[in-house]
């Protein structure tokens, strides 16, 4: 992510169970594994960070 977005994005992976992928912005649920029912497609985290 640092490459994309440059050294002033902060990236924290919160370790859980149960298969859940989730991608927040600024508190903003953006992806959701578990809602959507699969894997972001290669590069879809990328384009909704920058949307």
């Amino acid at each position: 992510m640092k490459q994309v977005f440059g050294p002033d994005v902060d990236v924290e992976l919160i370790a859980g169970s149960g298969g859940v992928f989730e991608v927040s912005r600024d508190g903003e649920l953006i992806f959701s594994k578990k809602a959507l029912n699969r894997f972001p497609e290669e590069g879809e985290i990328v384009g909704l960070l920058k949307g």
